[in-house]
């Protein structure tokens, strides 16, 4: 009986703590609902001067805003900040600083007021501060509430502002942030330029950013007229085209088709080392991840087009119109991904449009096993906010045509251009168009969790392709029918289908399809025939060799390694054969390379030192954490214990990017079961300085 009163009791207190939690987030909610209610920020001119070496930040802030109705205290969100000169309408005012938010009380009037104060921080988030030197970059990653860390601002995105950032920094390096570029100009402390920058229309603040390294600039102009900003490291400039290839025809395409000119003025691009994302939809200022950065050979490995898309797609859909909250984050990223693949159809062809939706179709079905969470959910997996997303309207898109779908986004973004929407907002103009059933297509797209595979099915079999395709996965084909469709002009991935699926027949059954596909001279089934090949038969090597001819990066490496593991006697032969490759961003072909050169006879002892040592040194914080990563797991499986090798693990878990700590977290809690491995880091504790012993001691005392 005690403990029965026990386990109520617990239970009691555990309801009454969530009660209070959701309590907690209903009063915040609605106290920044309030907040636009009554309060009208307008225009924000900030002058701000980031220090690379000690990683902060300060400035100079004028907000110019409008009180609506009667309000006691206007907050301003401001992580670990701290404030002085804070001064309303020209006259010193009080202030609480709460470490969260900037809270005025007193100066303001109804009507239109000026807001101005300092600041100073040193973000632990948001601004990223990396490299040294000539290499050293700033930059921003705000979404979706995190700007409020480096720039006093509104981690709310209904209060959309006019942000006009001017910033201060060392005349050697470009500075980049929203809209118009203004001027930029020496100033009295004498090594430093100030570049400022204006926007004409307000949006969330999410969408503030800077980036700040030692880039290269190209230009273009679209159809339109809107100019165009390519940026790039300045080591990079050879590869300027394979990385922005069609940008231009890509915006000429989403202009028209969207059917609402592109609302900013201007839109420039930049790629810095190390982003957490793939890419970011700053206002005008899109930021990604330097791995798309590439040359010819790459680009077909990995390019820049999608993501390209994608983020220029989200400059009318989240930053012209903004979701209200999580719940209709759809409207922002399904939106974006599906204008994306429409811009992808309009460069490639029908053929690579339906491959990309079996695509995101079988990703969603497989992952419909455990994600049970509608679209129409602010916890939806990003699965489902994009690629469901991009799919539900594909069906709208297919149901009411074309014609009636453009009409309807561009009736719906010049109806809410420039403030926040919800899906509702976009259905009933949608249903006003058409008569379209908005309500069951709602209620199966957007609020029933799990994908229909099957409605899917029928909208993918429109395409003479996925017939054939679907066709080959479910009937069963004789070896001459299976040569036939490799001899035939069947889209590629019919193709990579049959040699993967074919690699368990015997060699002698399955070589015509091998000859097949390697004469198709298309790269990705070529590339097939490299990854299904782990034995190689001698009177088959020849032909195999011809891999290293591809125009993939992959490819070469993962024909390296086969034919190394196969052929052993002509290993030194490959390896000087392709010795003078890299491979693309990750260098991970050059990494390979080392690895297999290290443990091969004809190289001397002193060159394979070298070649551990040049390994070594791409697991250091010289290079971005995709290197990183995939130098260490290489020295992972060749020296463990080596005291370099331990000492670069575990600093890769201080990193800014969580991918790349996670998997040195998790390898070191690994390797830590391990008693030699312990005791070596335990040895190591006790010999390092006070930094490396404090990181050491802290997962030598995980219980």
């Amino acid at each position: 009986m005690r403990e029965i009163e026990n386990v109520y009791i617990r239970n009691l207190l555990k309801s009454i703590k969530m009660f209070r939690i959701l309590l907690a987030l209903i009063f915040i909610n609605l106290s920044f609902a309030q907040q636009t209610d009554k309060v009208d920020f307008i225009k924000c001119n900030a002058l701000v001067s980031p220090n690379h070496s000690e990683k902060s930040i300060y400035g100079d802030v004028v907000y110019e805003f409008k009180i609506k109705k009667t309000i006691d205290t206007i907050k301003i969100d401001a992580k670990n900040m701290e404030f002085s000169g804070v001064m309303i309408n020209g006259k010193s005012v009080k202030f609480k600083n709460s470490g969260k938010t900037l809270d005025l009380f007193e100066g303001f009037k109804k009507g239109k007021n000026k807001l101005r104060f300092s600041y100073s921080a040193k973000p632990k988030q948001t601004l990223y501060f990396t490299g040294e030197g000539e290499n050293l970059q700033i930059w921003t990653q705000g979404q979706g509430r995190y700007t409020s860390h480096w720039l006093p601002s509104f981690d709310d995105v209904n209060e959309k502002v006019i942000f006009n950032i001017s910033v201060e920094f060392r005349n050697d390096f470009p500075v980049i942030s929203n809209g118009t570029f203004i001027s930029n100009k020496y100033n009295s402390k004498g090594n430093l330029i100030t570049w400022n920058y204006q926007m004409q229309k307000p949006m969330s603040s999410y969408l503030v950013m800077l980036a700040i390294g030692s880039f290269a600039k190209q230009t273009s102009i679209t159809k339109s007229g809107t100019p165009l900003e390519f940026y790039l490291d300045k080591n990079d400039v050879t590869k300027f085209e394979p990385t922005y290839r069609y940008s231009k025809e890509m915006f000429d395409y989403l202009e028209q088709e969207i059917g609402v000119k592109y609302p900013w003025g201007i839109y420039r691009q930049v790629p810095v080392r190390d982003f957490l994302y793939a890419g970011m939809e700053n206002t005008t200022s899109t930021i990604f991840a330097q791995d798309f950065v590439v040359d010819e050979i790459g680009f077909n490995d990995r390019n820049y087009v999608n993501v390209n898309a994608h983020e220029l797609a989200h400059q009318w859909f989240g930053d012209l119109i903004t979701a209200q909250s999580g719940k209709h984050h759809w409207l922002q990223e399904g939106f974006a991904t599906y204008y994306a693949l429409l811009a992808e159809r309009h460069l490639f062809g029908d053929d690579y449009f339906y491959e990309e939706l079996n695509d995101y179709a079988e990703q969603l079905k497989r992952a419909s096993k455990t994600d049970t969470i509608p679209v129409m959910n602010e916890k939806a997996s990003s699965l489902s906010f994009y690629k469901k997303g991009a799919w539900a309207l594909h069906v709208m898109r297919e149901d009411i045509g074309a014609e009636n779908f453009q009409k309807a986004v561009k009736k719906y973004l010049k109806k809410y251009q420039y403030k926040n929407v919800n899906t509702d907002d976009f259905l009933e103009i949608v249903k006003d168009l058409s008569d379209y059933d908005v309500e069951n297509f709602k209620k199966i797209w957007l609020e029933k969790s799990g994908f229909e595979m099957e409605i899917a099915q029928k909208y993918l079999s429109k395409n003479k392709f996925m017939d054939e395709y679907i066709a080959v996965r479910k009937t069963k084909k004789s070896l001459s029918e299976l040569v036939a469709i490799m001899q035939s002009d069947a889209y590629y991935p019919i193709k990579q289908y049959i040699i993967y699926q074919t690699q368990s027949l015997p060699f002698d059954e399955r070589k015509v399809i091998l000859e097949a596909g390697l004469a198709t001279k298309n790269i990705q089934v070529r590339q097939a025939v490299a990854e299904t090949m782990k034995v190689i038969p001698s009177d088959f090597k020849g032909a195999y060799e011809t891999l290293f001819a591809d125009e993939s990066y992959l490819t070469k490496e993962i024909a390296l390694t086969n034919l190394c593991v196969n052929f052993p006697e002509d290993r030194f032969r490959y390896l000087e054969q392709t010795k003078a490759i890299i491979g693309n961003n990750d260098k991970s072909f050059r990494l390979t390379w080392l690895a297999l050169a290290m443990n091969t006879i004809g190289f001397s002892a002193s060159t394979s030192n070298n070649f551990y040592n040049e390994l070594v040194d791409f697991a250091s914080s010289n290079y971005e954490s995709s290197v990183r990563q995939n130098a260490l797991e290489l020295l992972l499986q060749l020296h463990p214990n080596d005291e370099k090798i331990i000492e670069l693990l575990f600093k890769a878990t201080v990193h800014h990017k969580w991918q790349f700590t996670l998997f040195a977290r998790t390898k070191i809690r690994e390797f830590l079961k391990n008693n030699e491995y312990r005791a070596k880091v335990e040895q190591l504790a006790s010999t390092s300085d006070i930094t490396m012993k404090e990181l050491y001691l802290k997962f030598l005392n995980e219980k």
